[in-house]
């Protein structure tokens, strides 16, 4: 799914003209602790309501503050789990969807970010999750199918998604066994892109990682 599909809430737009008690009274007004920023369409930036109680007068305009603005956003034809990674790995309690012009087209919320992904991720079944990236011209499920089978696994739900400028497709793959570490090692062997996942041993893969990185490193 693009972020261009997500139901969106409909929340406020910033302006670069807006006073910082502003900002924060439709922050609170809308139950959220970012908003973004625009001058005319164009995405001008996010701010934070920490960033803005740091502002000592409340009547400064916002575009004093260009230093406090997030620049951080989604494509509207990027995949969904991108603003989800996104606002995991910032904290961010709203992510800002743009498109090619850099013309804000829309605002998701974490909390509808979490419930797509439950519904997309089936996350009530067992199962790990993987998103495969690769030219269009290289997808084949008969392939994919294979591999994951060979890993006496199997595939729950598939999605493809196609970037109209790359060419990159992403492949969502649901599979029926939560411990996904040698379907990754496979897929990785056959030189397939796995650009996310999500299964029970995640951390442990994650320690494998850096317990390989520092014998490398012991090495040189």
């Amino acid at each position: 799914m693009l972020t261009r599909d997500l139901h969106t809430q409909v929340l406020p737009y910033l302006h670069l003209h807006d006073k910082v008690y502003q900002a924060l009274q439709l922050m609170n007004e809308s139950h959220v602790a970012h908003l973004p920023i625009v001058d005319g369409e164009k995405f001008a930036g996010l701010i934070s309501e920490d960033d803005l109680l740091q502002v000592e007068n409340d009547k400064v305009e916002l575009k004093e503050l260009q230093q406090s603005f997030s620049m951080s956003n989604v494509r509207e034809d990027e995949h969904f789990l991108k603003a989800v990674k996104l606002a995991v790995e910032n904290g961010f309690s709203v992510v800002p969807v743009v498109n090619e012009d850099n013309e804000i087209t829309g605002i998701v919320t974490y909390a509808d970010l979490l419930k797509q992904a439950s519904e997309f991720m089936n996350i009530n079944d067992p199962g790990g999750l993987l998103v495969l990236e690769m030219e269009a011209k290289n997808y084949s499920f008969n392939t994919i199918s294979r591999i994951i089978e060979s890993n006496d696994a199997q595939i729950k739900q598939l999605n493809t998604t196609t970037d109209p400028q790359t060419g990159q497709m992403q492949v969502t793959i649901k599979v029926d066994k939560p411990e996904i570490s040698d379907i990754i090692a496979t897929f990785q062997r056959y030189d397939y892109n796995v650009k996310y996942y999500l299964g029970e041993e995640m951390y442990e893969n994650e320690l494998r990682s850096n317990y390989d990185n520092l014998m490398n490193y012991l090495k040189i």
